[in-house]
């Protein structure tokens, strides 16, 4: 559990630090990072898709867990209960920054199977690193965003705990075919939390994440039937 204890605290710190930071920023260069930030989550999810795109080996997948995810997320009103949640502490646009954070902390490679090899090979080294991508990143949306950003944390520790205590029974289906899957799913996510930050799409991304769990059901189900 090393490994996840020194990726919360990463956020936590980078979290801190950026809203202090925050405080000494004029509104129009607190402008120029909001967005900054836009184009960086939108050059990280075009880069997840690129990267992962030409290694599918099910080219239409990610189509139909968009689909179908975002018509179950829809249905259950994800963005709009998490909406509500946040604007109860904040009037901002946190909610737009804290759904781009959790996408960008717990939707990758590192933080998915960084727990996996932690718990089962004891090498912590994938959450190390992990964590200083996360600092740094944390720290810029802090200074966009504020203070908030830090439940991002909370929400990372909860889900690499979750991976962490169930390895031994994730290992064999987090294949490279899965990841692939997962990360040109998420990386479409990231690219329209980063378009929703611009302001150019509110696409509602938070509504799209059970879309994340439509490759794991299709390769459990490849591998119960095959």
């Amino acid at each position: 559990m090393i490994g996840t204890i020194v990726n919360t605290i990463a956020i936590i710190v980078g979290s801190f630090a950026g809203s202090f930071l925050k405080k000494g920023i004029k509104e129009e260069y607190q402008s120029a990072l909001f967005t900054a930030m836009g184009f960086a989550a939108v050059a990280i999810g075009i880069n997840a898709v690129v990267q992962n795109m030409p290694n599918s080996s099910y080219p239409v997948l990610f189509i139909v867990s968009l689909a179908i995810g975002g018509l179950v997320g829809t249905v259950i009103n994800v963005d709009a209960r998490f909406n509500q949640l946040v604007n109860r502490f904040s009037q901002s646009d946190l909610s737009k920054g804290l759904s781009t954070a959790i996408l960008l902390f717990c939707i990758g490679t590192l933080s998915i199977l960084g727990p996996v090899e932690s718990a089962l090979h004891h090498n912590h080294t994938y959450l190390f690193t992990n964590a200083t991508l996360d600092l740094v990143t944390s720290m810029a949306l802090a200074a966009t965003y504020g203070i908030g950003i830090a439940f991002a944390a909370v929400v990372l520790f909860a889900w690499q705990t979750a991976i962490y205590l169930c390895a031994q029974y994730v290992e064999p289906f987090l294949t490279n075919a899965l990841m692939t899957e997962v990360s040109i799913v998420g990386g479409i996510l990231i690219l329209s939390s980063g378009l929703s930050i611009l302001g150019i799409k509110d696409s509602k991304s938070l509504n799209m994440l059970p879309a994340l769990l439509v490759p794991v059901i299709w390769f459990i189900g490849v591998e119960i039937f095959s």
